[in-house]
């Protein structure tokens, strides 16, 4: 199925494997800073925010190496240390995400900086008539499908601040080699030769349960929100060394039948008894559980693993989203239960 092309044009109408396709270019996307001042002693970092736009403060917390706390938080309040020496950046791509508009709401109240990164809604209305920075992003896009600009953006205001140097630059030397790799997963490279196509085919009919280093954990828990969203499939994940401490032994009883499909996404860039213990973590779960699918995260630098990684999940669960017959851009259930809450 996933070789014939009219298929896969009747199942995918939106073209979410265009969109996927096209994410290298995100990469290099200029962000523009509206409305910056000097802040000011910052002594923490918060970014609020929810599912695919909290994603990449994940990857930068686990990417960049900074001298003040960084926390990412997903949820309606803020740490109780948040005060006028910390910067609250408020991401959402939609901009109405009313968890993060709480927490902006409680960082005003605290007498935090704050900056702003969305396409548009509230929080660009609030930033615009603020006076906040904010970074808005380019529109039409799912927020699944956006990790880059959103990386981007976010970066770029921790460099107008101060908080790191160089990474902004380091992101976009990536986009032409990730663009390269990426035309292998396209829909006309038939399965024997697509990575992407035959990770999917292994996945279907299956609950994917994703494991990787805690360096990549923010790349396993986009693996998920790929499979959840895309594809809606339930999928899992968590990240070694925690996952010897509890998960591992859950696999050697129930449930009996075990209906999972296991990835191990392996880099070189996480500690060296990290990649010992999936090696012999596999050996001890041999006939306990389906033997793991080991996905070798590609690139030279950490942001050019997870962004490889990021873009394979997109591709793999677009896929499988086809052969469980699911249009992958929508998620009406989704924005049925914001309506709901509002």
């Amino acid at each position: 199925m996933l070789d014939d092309l009219n298929s896969i044009a009747q199942k995918d109408p939106q073209d979410a494997l265009g969109v996927a396709a096209a994410q290298p270019s995100q990469a290099s996307w200029n962000a523009e800073v509206v409305n910056f001042q000097e802040p000011g002693e910052i002594d923490s970092i918060v970014v609020a925010g929810m599912g695919g736009s909290a994603l990449a403060a994940g990857m930068v917390k686990s990417w960049v190496k900074f001298s003040v706390p960084f926390e990412v938080v997903r949820r309606y309040n803020l740490p109780g240390y948040v005060n006028e020496k910390t910067l609250v950046i408020a991401s959402s791509y939609s901009g109405n995400t009313e968890e993060t508009l709480a927490a902006l709401e409680e960082a005003e109240a605290k007498g935090a900086h704050i900056a702003v990164i969305s396409a548009g809604g509230q929080l660009i209305d609030i930033a615009q008539e603020k006076n906040y920075p904010f970074v808005q992003l380019s529109q039409g896009f799912q927020p699944r499908m956006a990790v880059s600009l959103n990386l981007r953006a976010l970066v770029k205001l921790l460099e107008i601040h101060g908080l790191c140097q160089g990474k902004y630059d380091e992101i976009a030397v990536v986009s032409e080699w990730l663009d390269e790799k990426v035309q292998q997963w396209v829909a006309d490279v038939p399965t024997v030769d697509n990575l992407a196509k035959q990770l999917a085919e292994k996945s279907a009919g299956k609950t994917a349960v994703i494991y990787s280093g805690s360096r990549m954990a923010p790349i396993g828990y986009k693996w998920k929100i790929s499979f959840n969203e895309n594809a809606k499939n339930l999928a899992f994940c968590n990240e070694l060394p925690e996952f010897n401490h509890n998960e591992f032994i859950g696999w050697t009883s129930h449930p009996v039948e075990k209906p999972f499909v296991v990835f191990d996404l392996i880099s070189g860039f996480e500690h060296p008894q990290i990649l010992k213990r999936f090696s012999v973590s596999d050996q001890l779960l041999s006939g306990q559980r389906p033997k793991s699918i080991s996905v070798e995260l590609q690139g030279e630098s950490v942001i050019a693993q997870m962004l490889w990684g990021a873009v394979l999940a997109d591709f793999v669960s677009i896929y499988l989203a086809i052969l469980n017959g699911i249009d992958p851009t929508q998620v009406d259930l989704i924005e049925r239960l914001k309506k709901e809450l509002a």
